[in-house]
């Protein structure tokens, strides 16, 4: 059975069960709040909620980010199958996971990712989900960076018709004409710095506000028109 897409929960190896209690504090949000954007995934926009970044482009769109670190598809989809998304109304998924994936082939992420979809749709039957393309990672060109440009293009192919499933790009101008990256963009040649948040997201702002201005006109119609 491929692990990527059997929800397990984090393992707690360091005794303080941080993630246990990221993953409650979450449930609690979903009951007090009422976001029209979820963020769920790993560490690319985890580390993205105190920037400037995340103050200018997605905290007016009303978003909660329900993303930790190190998650990979397997404990993103726990999240959901143990109430990360109860209680809850969101418009709009944003779903970003599998690049700590790193022991799983491009074809066992996809899977893990599709998987989480699945789950998504069946908690949330109205909602759009969207699924930023997997960043580049390392310096220079290397074997993973690959692979998540592989699990991109799966994930394009794979989710063609799907209803209100769309994936969004959102990794162009990382990869320098060298094939580096610079540590200006992603501070640790994993995560965004926020000048390389800038650079990158957007077009993923612009789509959400896409949707939500849709949603909104229609809900402003009246049958006559």
């Amino acid at each position: 059975m491929n692990p990527c897409a059997v929800p397990t929960p984090v393992a707690d190896v360091d005794g303080d069960k941080r993630w246990q209690s990221i993953h409650r504090r979450f449930i609690s949000d979903c009951r007090e709040k009422d976001p029209d954007v979820i963020f769920l995934g790993d560490c690319i926009f985890e580390t993205l909620q105190d920037t400037e970044t995340w103050n200018q482009y997605f905290a007016p769109l009303h978003c909660l980010n329900f993303s930790i670190r190190d998650d990979c598809t397997e404990h993103v989809l726990w999240r959901i199958e143990n109430g990360a998304l109860d209680n809850v109304n969101p418009k709009i998924v944003v779903l970003h996971v599998g690049t700590n994936n790193v022991n799983n082939s491009a074809a066992e992420v996809t899977e893990g990712v599709l998987a989480c979809v699945k789950k998504i749709r069946e908690k949330l039957p109205g909602a759009y989900i969207l699924i930023p393309s997997l960043l580049p990672r390392g310096q220079q060109p290397n074997a993973l960076r690959d692979k998540n440009a592989k699990v991109n293009e799966f994930i394009r192919e794979q989710t063609k018709g799907m209803d209100r499933v769309q994936t969004v790009t959102i990794d162009k101008g990382l990869v320098q004409g060298d094939g580096s990256i610079s540590h200006h963009d992603m501070f640790d040649y994993k995560n965004l710095t926020n000048t390389g948040a800038k650079k990158i997201l957007e077009p993923l702002h612009d789509l959400l506000s896409q949707i939500l201005n849709e949603n909104e006109l229609e809900r402003d119609l009246t049958p006559s028109e």
